[in-house]
């Protein structure tokens, strides 16, 4: 069963602006640079007809293409901080792509995501890292942000069983561009491939 997610992918100029926060924080697993994306909608394990169907369903997204930043980082867990991560910054078109997606996975039966989307990149895993040592890290690399780039594309992806982090594989892509509103369904645009 594949192990599934959809997800915006970080270019190569932003993931190496990306790169430079590595470093610097004891109990810090950092995130291999080719792994870096945006989650959209975390999946999880499916049979495979499950995965067919959710790709086809994906196939009907019709979304322009929008420019995004990273700024910002931050960490998740707490009280007990379990990763570090850079964030999104808001975005209309990100949220309604986000939207749809959801939509379209709880049509095909999945469950809602219990958690609110909140659009990052995470950076490092964390075990027993020192609370000071967070805080210092992050008051240190508040002021973050990288270029802004053309977000183009969609992706499926699959993840091995591991402990996070990837490898990551893309299993499918889709275009995000101009939206034609006079037609129903608009041709899928030229380069859209399923891999």
């Amino acid at each position: 069963m594949p192990r599934l997610f959809t997800a915006l992918e970080i270019p190569r100029e932003a993931a190496l602006s990306l790169s430079l926060l590595r470093g610097g924080l004891p109990g810090a697993r950092w995130i291999d640079v080719e792994n870096y994306h945006i989650t959209l909608r975390f999946i999880g394990d499916v049979e495979g007809h499950v995965a067919d169907e959710i790709a086809d369903a994906l196939d009907r997204v019709r979304r322009p293409s929008f420019m995004l930043t990273i700024a910002g980082v931050g960490s998740f867990g707490g009280r007990k901080p379990h990763s570090i991560w850079a964030g999104a910054t808001a975005s209309p078109d990100l949220a309604a792509l986000q939207g749809e997606i959801e939509r379209i996975c709880q049509r095909l039966g999945l469950p809602a995501d219990p958690r609110k989307f909140a659009p990052h990149v995470t950076l490092a895993r964390l075990k027993n890292a020192a609370d000071a040592e967070i805080a210092r890290w992050l008051s240190m690399r508040g002021n973050f942000a990288a270029m802004p780039f053309h977000v183009g594309r969609f992706v499926l992806m699959s993840s091995r069983d591991s402990v996070g982090g990837g490898p990551y594989v893309v299993e499918a892509a889709w275009p995000l561009g101009p939206v034609d509103h006079r037609l129903s369904r608009p041709p899928i645009a030229a380069g859209a491939h399923r891999a």
